[in-house]
């Protein structure tokens, strides 16, 4: 190959990579996924997907490590009912003083002291992060109603990362 061919192949290069960062840049920037990995809309749900899968969506990506499997956290957090694609009824929060309970939530993560979709959305999180989670009735209460919360209900929470201890 000539130096002319290698220098035609290469601006070809660098040009197809150029289109490629540009066509990645593009966007709102949050990062959203299932726990399948498989990218979602902006309401939190997959493409050819159906609802029975925890979605995850980055609000705010927060810094420094992450919370895995075992940590206890402090976190904020609001919880609404989840009904044809919307929040609907909030049923609980520690921010909102009508809950009569507006101080952090301490617990720790993936042990079972909360549900399913908690201890597998909040891994990951960095503190300073703020998340929602579109949980399916399988990894909340299922067929149990819980309070406010009827039996077989999706759950959306938003959680704010305080700390991990």
């Amino acid at each position: 190959m000539t130096k002319k061919h290698c220098f035609i192949v290469l601006i070809g290069a660098l040009m197809a990579l150029t289109l490629v960062f540009a066509l990645t840049g593009c966007g709102s920037g949050a990062t959203t996924s299932d726990t399948t990995g498989t990218d979602t809309n902006s309401a939190g749900q997959s493409a050819g997907q159906s609802s029975d899968k925890l979605q995850i969506n980055d609000l705010k990506v927060g810094s420094g490590a992450a919370v895995k499997s075992g940590d206890t956290v402090t976190v904020n957090y609001s919880g609404w009912l989840y009904v044809d694609g919307k929040k609907t009824t909030e049923f609980d929060s520690n921010v909102d003083s009508s809950f009569n309970h507006v101080q952090p939530f301490t617990t720790q993560i993936g042990v079972g002291q909360v549900i399913a979709g908690w201890d597998q959305g909040i891994v990951g999180m960095k503190v300073g992060g703020k998340r929602a989670l579109t949980i399916p009735p399988s990894l909340g209460y299922g067929a149990q109603a819980n309070g406010a919360i009827p039996a077989n209900s999706t759950l959306y929470f938003e959680v704010e990362l305080i700390s991990i201890q």
